[in-house]
């Protein structure tokens, strides 16, 4: 790997941390080991009542690349605007406090970016680790995630779930401005920026190369926080739908009556959007839930217009579901989203 420029640009990578005094150390070290040189750590305490500020502030102290802060408002949202804020470099990234950089991550992040220009995000895979090992459920996310950035199509399942991981991208900085930075006040945040990456079509960078990695464990923000439970995962599915890919020409069809079903419906309702409901359990068709009846999923065929919006999470399921939209002539995205 080499940097195109003689001048090396300047990274800035953005932290915010909360009492993960037990991985704080991992965290920076795996920074310091960087290939990449020229970068600056903004890293912001979000309240820490153990002794994460004490020891970030003694890398601090050795280092001046490192820049600590203290968040004055509250979350990870705020602690992100404060950082970029404070932020100079003309490439950003993130990173999550508990977790481990590859030592060319910066350097494979930012060749890819320079090589290929504006309007693009550079991703890499990640690894997930954990002192108790890792579960099937995110060694597939993992899998699906990788495979993914692989061939830079991360956008076309992104309605099912985040498809950027939140600490293993790098931008422009003008273009992350462009796309309204960490401004909106939207959890779960880094599932936000990726569908505004989206919205304005700034390119996911093929990368073969595992960047990052993920640390998890029982007490990580993700697992536990009420931003990141489902519901607020299928409310800002629905609205980025609605402002980016919602055709207005179509009938909006929900496929699936379980939870995400309900939930999906619930939030059409609020928001007065007419919409068909179908579904392939007979305990469920022919009855009405939230005054709407629903119908059996063959008559998606007499729908005028149709766009589905499916929630159906089985696997098995949703390969049916594929074959018999293809039976039917009908395309991802213009005619259909898998939500989960």
């Amino acid at each position: 790997m080499y940097i195109r420029y003689m001048q090396k640009p300047l990274i800035s990578i953005l932290t915010p941390f909360k009492n993960t005094e037990a991985y704080l150390k991992d965290c920076i070290e795996s920074i310091l080991r960087q290939t990449y040189t020229n970068w600056e750590l903004i890293i912001v305490d979000d309240g820490s009542t153990d002794s994460s500020y004490d020891i970030v502030n003694a890398f601090a102290e050795n280092d001046t690349r490192i820049s600590l802060l203290k968040n004055k408002g509250s979350g990870i949202i705020d602690a992100l605007q404060a950082a970029f804020n404070q932020s100079k470099g003309a490439f950003i990234t993130r990173m999550d406090s508990d977790d481990i950089m590859m030592p060319n991550k910066l350097e494979v992040l930012l060749n890819n970016l320079l090589n290929h220009g504006e309007k693009h995000v550079a991703v890499g895979l990640v690894q997930y680790f954990s002192a108790l090992g890792v579960g099937p459920g995110y060694k597939s996310y993992e899998t699906w995630l990788n495979n993914l950035t692989k061939t830079g199509t991360n956008y076309s399942e992104i309605y099912k779930e985040c498809v950027i991981p939140s600490p293993c991208w790098m931008i422009h900085r003008t273009n992350l401005i462009a796309c309204d930075a960490f401004n909106p006040h939207l959890y779960p945040e880094d599932y936000d920026l990726t569908f505004r990456f989206y919205k304005h079509q700034f390119k996911c960078i093929p990368c073969d190369v595992v960047l990052h990695q993920w640390r998890d464990y029982s007490t990580r923000t993700s697992r536990t926080h009420i931003h990141y439970a489902q519901n607020h995962f299928t409310e800002l599915k629905l609205r980025h739908f609605l402002d980016i890919d919602y055709n207005i020409e179509k009938t909006i069809t929900i496929w699936g009556a379980g939870t995400k079903g309900k939930l999906m419906a619930s939030l059409l309702i609020e928001k007065d959007i007419p919409f068909e409901w179908i579904c392939d359990n007979p305990k469920k068709i022919g009855k009405a839930i939230y005054g709407k009846t629903l119908k059996n999923f063959k008559a998606l065929s007499n729908i005028k217009n149709p766009q589905s919006l499916i929630t159906v999470a089985n696997k098995t399921a949703q390969k049916e579901i594929r074959a018999y939209l293809k039976s039917l002539q009908m395309e991802p995205l213009k005619d259909y989203i898998f939500f989960c």
